[in-house]
């Protein structure tokens, strides 16, 4: 179970990456939008699991490759943004977050849109 401090956390994490992404695809010339879905945070306020909604599908390894290049500028990022309120900068965990891909196929197949020789 989170504890408020937990969630607290957790949430600007979220807020602070939020404008991050949003700003840097602003700035690109591509259509990506990058929307952080969740943030799990240890009890020790440790590790930050960062996940990850990118669209459209076709440029998500090279999203997720980029990201983890900038991991160092993105902890620095977070640092600076709430350096005042922890003790400790938590190390960084970005994660694909794939449950809207998985709501897709779930409706389509139950459509019989479908591979799914059942139904």
């Amino acid at each position: 179970m989170e504890s408020n401090r937990q969630r607290k956390v957790a949430q600007i994490i979220q807020e602070d990456f939020a404008e991050l992404f949003r700003k840097q695809s602003a700035e690109s010339k591509q259509s990506i939008l990058v929307s952080v879905s969740d943030v799990k945070i240890t009890p020790d306020l440790g590790i930050a699991k960062i996940y990850l909604s990118i669209f459209p599908q076709e440029h998500r390894k090279a999203v997720m490759k980029e990201i983890e290049v900038n991991k160092p500028q993105y902890r620095n990022f977070i640092g600076q943004k709430m350096g005042k309120q922890v003790r400790i900068i938590p190390q960084l965990n970005f994660y694909l977050d794939t449950a809207l891909d998985d709501v897709e196929k779930l409706e389509k197949e139950l459509r019989g849109d479908g591979d799914n020789p059942i139904l």
